[in-house]
């Protein structure tokens, strides 16, 4: 699949914007701080409704304006859809489908499919188990837009659950009628909760020998990634390998037996301590965590290899012809020294539509710079776009290091 026109208005820094794009490699290249990334960023949004650099929708509405539109068509083999969504500040987002009556922003998932690769992705391997988490729920909400309604779910079970929590903390009274109403969301939370873990669990036994190849590929080092799925629910005394083998059912049965063993430690702390908000992804090298352990080359290409990974586990998941996903490579060619950038540079041509930022033409590694490409100069609110031919190419920044 790949995206062939994309209109903003009061998205970010653009007043307006009305931009044709192409399927192959287009390098969007300006200074830091004109707009790139603002770009990439709405084309990302419009797969995801969210954003890869902020929490909220606020942000991405300019300054001064109501409401930001972000217009956006999709090709998939011989299919074109036209998605538009509304931004609005304190109020629902407002989205249509081919300009037809407005539907539920979870209907648009799955229209469109992107993998994102930036800086901030050291957090995968470094970061707290925050960043982890997210990274396995958009992956398996993308691959399967129904997820969306389980998280959805979780979340307000788990906020009204360490409301009753906390209340419940501070008064003695009513202590029954404190348990009774506790049970009710304790089977509420089990129930979401399963069908969160179920997806993650799912999802990670696809993605582990994925990323290991993903790495393979971008070192020929001798070490090997693994992903564990660390689980909260289970009792430090069993065994967690068993996950691998539990129906959503069994999870639902694990988080319940959970809250029962840690009923007094929650009541005494006020908060949920167990279920899929406090579970983590451990990544390792070979036979030590990747956290804490990893050199910074190593991090640099485990986090490559989790997205790299990530668009592998799509196309294995759909092969047929315009599914795989839009690769986005924000400002990550700088920070990668030169044998990351040739290796990641060839791999990512694989993909149907590639859109790269990039701060100068020389941060594009040659395996990319030497095939046609379009280029679009980007100034402040505004964008210039050309054509780049296949040629001799300068030798990359940093050849030598």
């Amino acid at each position: 699949m790949f995206v062939d026109h994309l209109s903003l208005l009061d998205f970010r820094t653009y007043a307006s914007l009305d931009l044709p794009l192409d399927r192959g490699l287009t390098v969007f290249v300006g200074p830091n701080g004109v707009g790139k990334t603002n770009v990439v960023e709405a084309i990302d949004w419009a797969a995801n409704l969210s954003s890869h650099r902020v929490a909220s929708d606020t942000p991405l509405i300019k300054t001064g304006a109501e409401r930001a539109i972000v217009r956006i068509r999709v090709r998939r083999a011989t299919h074109h859809t036209v998605l538009e969504f509304e931004l609005n500040d304190g109020r629902a987002n407002r989205v249509q489908i081919n300009r037809a009556a407005p539907v539920r922003a979870r209907e648009a998932m799955g229209v469109l499919h992107t993998v994102v690769f930036s800086p901030e992705d050291l957090t995968l391997v470094k970061g707290d188990p925050g960043h982890r988490r997210k990274f396995l729920d958009d992956l398996a909400t993308s691959m399967r837009p129904v997820l969306v309604a389980a998280r959805s779910d979780y979340d307000r079970a788990l906020k009204q659950r360490n409301a009753l929590l906390k209340s419940a903390r501070y008064s003695r009274q009513n202590a029954q009628s404190h348990q009774a109403t506790l049970a009710v969301w304790n089977e509420q939370l089990a129930r979401a909760g399963a069908a969160v873990m179920g997806a993650r669990l799912q999802l990670l036994k696809a993605l582990e020998p994925e990323v290991d190849r993903a790495y393979q590929q971008l070192t020929d080092g001798p070490k090997h990634v693994g992903l564990r799925y660390e689980c909260s629910s289970v009792d430090p005394a069993a065994d967690s390998a068993a996950l691998e083998h539990f129906s959503v059912g069994d999870l639902y049965e694990l988080m319940l037996q959970a809250f029962d063993r840690v009923q007094r430690q929650e009541q005494e702390r006020g908060i949920t301590l167990v279920g899929p908000h406090r579970d983590d992804m451990v990544i390792s090298l070979g036979d030590t965590p990747a956290k804490g352990y990893a050199s910074h080359g190593e991090t640099w290409s485990t986090a490559l290899a989790l997205r790299l990974g990530s668009w592998y586990v799509h196309v294995a998941d759909d092969p047929n012809e315009g599914a795989a996903p839009v690769l986005i490579l924000d400002d990550v060619f700088a920070e990668l020294d030169a044998r990351r950038r040739q290796k990641l540079a060839q791999l990512v041509q694989r993909a149907e539509q590639v859109l790269v930022t990039a701060a100068v033409d020389e941060d594009l590694p040659r395996a990319l710079r030497e095939n046609p490409h379009r280029v679009v100069r980007v100034s402040p609110g505004r964008v210039d776009v050309q054509d780049a031919p296949a040629g001799e190419a300068p030798p990359d920044r940093g050849e030598h290091d």
